[in-house]
């Protein structure tokens, strides 16, 4: 009879949930349609994950809304999760995300 032993098997693939993984600062910035609940429902997408962002700017340009959330403490891979989310948002015209320190550093170097 075969003895039943754990053994360790590597990972097929990265954790990308995993806590160790480096945290970063992360800004989203939205455009769409200037519609009364478009704020609430955004804040909500962050509000499920128990996520309260650092800064929020919003700005209504006519029929147009832009908004501006930073949020600080979350893995590259949660930031284009919730990306994915906000993106499916029919109000939504346009998601971008970025790490605010590489685009800091960008801009830094542009200026050099």
């Amino acid at each position: 009879m075969p003895s039943f032993e754990s053994t360790a098997t590597p990972p097929l693939r990265a954790d990308v949930w995993h806590t160790a993984n480096p945290h970063r600062r992360v800004e989203y910035l939205l455009l769409g349609e200037a519609e009364p609940d478009l704020p609430c429902r955004v804040l909500n997408l962050f509000a499920l994950q128990g996520l309260i962002p650092e800064k929020i700017h919003m700005e209504r340009h006519q029929d147009q809304l832009s908004m501006e959330i930073v949020m600080d403490g979350l893995s590259w891979h949660r930031a284009q999760v919730i990306a994915e989310k906000l993106r499916n948002l029919i109000s939504l015209s346009s998601v971008d995300v970025q790490d605010v320190e590489i685009a800091r550093a960008g801009s830094v170097q542009a200026a050099s």
